[in-house]
């Protein structure tokens, strides 16, 4: 099945790699500032979130600006190969044009008069060879660039991914130290226990939590999950693998959406919520269910890491975990994007959206995806 894109951005729009190599420089260089600069934030966790965020973009830009390199040098060997011949011709006649001396130019089997008609032939022909030969310099120059753009990306890859890993190993630091954070519940760990390990389904297990006992907190509300509807951003960055109840190879039906997300990428809340559980569960990996409003829960499931931050209530945008996976070797970055081979979203987090005890659509409740409800 094809996968669908759902991230929106610039980068699709360009198609010049060199504009899109100086993206990725500028915001790998802001990524670098904003992890230099997180150490002094007031709020290190937020600080750190963005840095890493930052670094994302500035790879993304990356990989796009090496993908176009690569299609650019393709297009342009092949135009060679194809027009080889044709090059071959051009480069001879503009090498007799300039070595063709005036005297004998007056010289032609037909005579003065045939010379004249070659002449005035050779001087309409001119132009277009001229021409001809410019398109030639320029995309040998395109060539040029595009290889040198695929060189140069080493260097700034390096200290990305570099740049990028330190900032998850901060986050996670920063999550653990934190402390006196505003509580909305308090939930009873035994029954928690009790229903986690009693739990034969994620939907099960998600629906249970609905009925636990839970004890208000004082702090205020957040705006109604309902006046968002249709406007939140993923949790995480990627493509959609399957939708609402779509049937998968094994014609196994989820009531959520599969996202396919790069290796480590970072996943975050799309609106203020309580984190109702954080931890392994069944066999979904590492999940966190929040919940937006008193009765709703947004379950994520599939993650390498999740950030136990259980009774927290969280801003958007907060950090929840990271997807699984590991950080490419450079010349595997390079490798894969070079040769367009597919864009290394090989981690998938899985997103369910309940209401009570029913599943709904999550498709419908945010920006990227709303438009592929059927």
């Amino acid at each position: 099945m094809m996968c669908l894109l759902v991230q929106p951005g610039t980068l699709a729009a360009q198609s010049d790699p060199t504009d899109l190599a100086r993206i990725a420089a500028d915001r790998l260089d802001a990524a670098q500032a904003s992890l230099a600069a997180a150490d002094g934030a007031r709020d290190r966790v937020d600080a750190l979130s963005r840095t890493i965020r930052a670094y994302e973009d500035g790879l993304n830009a990356l990989r796009e600006g090496l993908r176009q390199s690569a299609l650019r040098e393709a297009a342009i060997v092949a135009e060679f190969e194809a027009t080889s011949g044709e090059v071959s011709r051009l480069l001879g006649v503009m090498m007799s044009i300039g070595d063709t001396q005036g005297p004998l130019a007056l010289i032609h089997p037909a005579g003065p008069l045939g010379g004249v008609r070659s002449g005035i032939i050779l001087g309409d022909v001119t132009p277009a060879i001229q021409a001809r030969a410019q398109d030639l310099e320029d995309r040998l120059n395109q060539l040029a660039v595009a290889r040198g753009l695929q060189e140069g990306a080493a260097a700034l890859l390096a200290g990305g991914l570099a740049g990028a890993q330190k900032a998850r190993t901060e986050l996670s630091k920063a999550i653990a130290e934190r402390r006196g954070l505003p509580e909305r519940h308090a939930e009873d760990s035994e029954a928690m226990t009790t229903l986690r390990d009693g739990a034969e389904t994620l939907q099960d297990f998600a629906s249970g939590l609905i009925e636990l006992h839970l004890t208000p907190a004082t702090d205020q509300a957040s705006p109604a999950f309902e006046t968002a509807k249709g406007a939140l951003s993923l949790p995480v960055r990627g493509q959609v693998l399957r939708r609402f109840n779509e049937e998968d190879a094994a014609g196994i039906r989820r009531p959520g959406l599969i996202i396919a997300a790069r290796p480590l990428a970072l996943v975050t809340t799309p609106w203020p919520a309580t984190m109702r559980y954080a931890g392994p569960l069944l066999d979904y990996g590492q999940v966190a269910i929040l919940e937006p409003q008193a009765g709703i829960m947004l379950v994520l499931a599939g993650m390498g890491t999740v950030y136990d931050r259980t009774g927290e209530v969280l801003p958007s945008g907060a950090p929840v975990g990271l997807m699984g996976g590991a950080t490419p070797e450079p010349n595997t970055f390079l490798l894969n994007s070079a040769n367009r081979a597919g864009s290394a979203q090989t981690e998938t987090l899985y997103i369910e959206l309940r209401q009570g005890t029913e599943p709904v659509d999550p498709a419908t409740w945010f920006a990227e995806t709303k438009d592929l409800t059927r």
